[in-house]
């Protein structure tokens, strides 16, 4: 697929930013997954014009909605990679379907989802790691745990059986892409269809508590909830985040990079909805800009 402006991310700033850049008559794509919003669960009051607390998942809803209407494309996945090709831009979603741009605007947020559990936070950067593509290389012949239900999830597991000796792959429910599923399961992935309850250890991890009671030794817990944070996406494309994963942008919420914008919370504080609607609104319009300065 082939498009003029693809936008990452389907909370308040994405969704902004393709009702707008729709309505310039630009082709546009959205692609990612309201759930995935950290404003899907919140409940909004001091927004503009609501005369009573309305629910985020609400919002964004009609959002998408409305982005239809428009004219735009939304694609409910989950992006894995993306990468410059020369003048444009491409990603790669968890179906694995390839779509070119012209322009980028990343509007991902900037949270890694948690799991919330005991030992979670204890032992961050100890054996629990969020990324593992990023620390796959330290755990060479050992015992992992993958967290998470979706295609992410799915793609660590596979990976890392090419460095740990056995990988366990833990969730409730298994909601990711069938073959990505199957590519783990022929890479030699257990599956353990229980909920983690706690992860635990002495000065790093050394195993994971389900919930039928069982406890299983691992060296390494990644928890991989949805799709690549802000600051993995950004790297993909050359851009350099902050330490806090947020992305510096101009006044017309340009990134370091010609032809990637940026918008909402990946921009930087305040975190709040109405400063991600009217970044949303100027990243679309400056994107719609660039890509008619092109023809």
């Amino acid at each position: 697929m082939e498009t003029d402006i693809l936008i990452i991310g389907a909370g308040p700033a994405g969704i902004q930013a393709a009702i707008h850049a729709s309505r310039k008559k630009v082709n546009t794509v959205l692609v990612g997954k309201p759930s995935n919003s950290a404003m899907m669960e919140a409940h909004i009051e001091n927004l503009f014009g609501l005369e009573k607390i309305v629910k985020g998942g609400d919002l964004l809803n009609i959002g998408v909605e409305q982005v239809k209407r428009f004219g735009c494309t939304v694609i409910l996945q989950n992006v894995v990679s993306m990468a410059i090709d020369g003048d444009t831009f491409h990603i790669i979603t968890e179906s694995g379907e390839k779509i070119y741009s012209k322009a980028i605007i990343l509007a991902t947020g900037i949270a890694r989802v948690k799991l919330g559990v005991p030992g979670e936070k204890e032992f961050f950067g100890k054996g629990v790691s969020y990324c593992a593509s990023c620390d796959c290389n330290f755990y060479k012949g050992m015992i992992v745990a993958i967290i998470g239900s979706e295609s992410e999830a799915a793609m660590s597991a596979e990976l890392m059986t090419k460095y740990a000796k056995k990988v366990y792959w833990v969730s409730e429910t298994i909601d990711a892409d069938k073959a990505l599923e199957t590519k783990a399961r022929t890479a030699g992935v257990e599956i353990i269809e229980a909920k983690l309850l706690q992860i635990k250890g002495s000065k790093a991890v050394e195993s994971i508590m389900i919930d039928d009671g069982k406890e299983i030794k691992v060296d390494g817990v990644f928890i991989e909830l949805g799709g690549k944070s802000s600051g993995d996406l950004a790297m993909d494309l050359d851009i350099t985040p902050d330490i806090d994963d947020t992305i510096k942008v101009n006044e017309n919420c340009e990134t370091s990079v010609k032809g990637v914008f940026a918008c909402g919370d990946i921009a930087g504080k305040p975190w709040q909805v109405a400063k991600a609607i009217g970044q949303g609104a100027v990243a679309g319009l400056s994107a719609a800009e660039y890509v008619k300065s092109l023809k």
